[in-house]
């Protein structure tokens, strides 16, 4: 029985997106190839509002994230975490050899612009990697707040994870001055996982430039050689990109404000029937996530009891990740999600509910 994703990532994908990957192979050198790739990144920096290099890479945004670092920091990096993958991204930090620190908000809260100033005020850091929507708790940091900031320190790199939300509000990547941008395609994007996109700012790829041991699979001077034929440096998934290429198509179909306005409506609702039912939201506004709610088990309910509910009903429910399991659940809405398909869970929910 396949259960409907409601689930934080990956999430549910349209039977045209799967029908796209079913597109007729063609070789990653072949100039059929070097046409899809380029419309896609076009594409990609029409939405993201920027000018800067767009490149494809056949993995999961970790790997992107991963290489950003390898790439970009030469001295020491501030990682700033709230959260269970900014909280990861710090320990891949360090893993990958680089000298970093990691400035900590509680789980649930933001990442504020005063904490980057502190940090940077310092002059200890050349570049600083921050996740703008922290999945694991639903909190998103004010992120055109924080690029303010960033403004006074024209030395420090900025790595931004947008992996769960980009493309479901405005983030004009330009106007932000963010050097490098990653994010996956499983979550807001509404594709099947294993596709990422990332940018490189010109200061990126300077600073690239400077740094030894950059390895080659996510090395950005051969992805910036690449995309002077609009290829990549490695094979591609062609089949993921032909879907990316297609969902582009309909994102633009349907119009970049029409998009941010269903996914703010859809976060007006769950949040609306969270408390209504008795339940808290972790973040304070205005730090709550467009994509995701991440509701507090307020009532004390067996959230394990209703995952395996819903799971008989034909639905992927989250109870809560790492030490937050049980003492909070998440419900995803994002991508092709619609107001119905929310109603839909709610439905189901209340009656768990009742009967509980």
């Amino acid at each position: 029985m396949h259960k409907k994703l409601y689930i934080p990532g990956p999430i549910e994908v349209s039977p045209e997106i799967l029908e796209a990957m079913g597109t007729p192979m063609i070789g990653h050198r072949m100039p059929e190839y070097a046409r899809l790739h380029k419309g896609v990144t076009d594409k990609l920096k029409q939405l993201m509002s920027t000018k800067e290099k767009v490149f494809l890479s056949t993995s999961s945004a970790f790997g992107a994230m991963e290489g950003a670092v390898r790439n970009l920091v030469g001295k020491r990096c501030a990682n700033f975490c709230n959260g269970a993958f900014s909280d990861k991204w710090h320990k891949v930090t360090l893993s990958c050899g680089k000298e970093a620190d990691a400035f900590k908000a509680e789980w649930g809260q933001p990442i504020t612009p005063e904490m980057v100033d502190a940090a940077l005020a310092t002059g200890k850091y050349d570049a600083i990697t921050l996740i703008h929507n922290e999945t694991s708790t639903g909190t998103m940091s004010p992120l055109p707040e924080i690029g303010e900031v960033l403004k006074k320190y024209p030395d420090v790199v900025s790595i931004i994870d947008t992996v769960s939300s980009m493309s479901a509000l405005n983030i004009p990547i330009d106007e932000l001055g963010i050097d490098c941008c990653v994010f996956g395609v499983q979550k807001a994007f509404a594709l099947p996982p294993g596709l990422a996109v990332f940018t490189a700012s010109e200061r990126a790829l300077e600073r690239a430039k400077t740094v030894p041991g950059r390895g080659y699979y996510f090395d950005f001077l051969e992805f910036l050689a690449a995309d002077e034929k609009d290829n990549t440096p490695s094979t591609p998934c062609i089949s993921l990109i032909y879907a990316m290429d297609l969902q582009l198509q309909r994102i633009f179909a349907e119009g970049l404000e029409q998009r941010w306005q269903r996914h703010q409506e859809m976060a007006d609702f769950m949040r609306a029937w969270v408390v209504q039912h008795g339940f808290g939201i972790l973040p304070a506004e205005p730090y709550r996530s467009v994509t995701l709610t991440c509701a507090t088990n307020e009532r004390g309910v067996d959230l394990a009891l209703i995952k395996k509910q819903l799971g008989e009903r034909g639905i992927a429910f989250d109870d809560g990740y790492g030490k937050l399991k049980g003492k909070t659940f998440r419900v995803a809405h994002m991508g092709d999600m619609k107001l119905e398909d929310l109603k839909q869970i709610t439905t189901e929910l209340e009656g768990l509910l009742q009967g509980l």
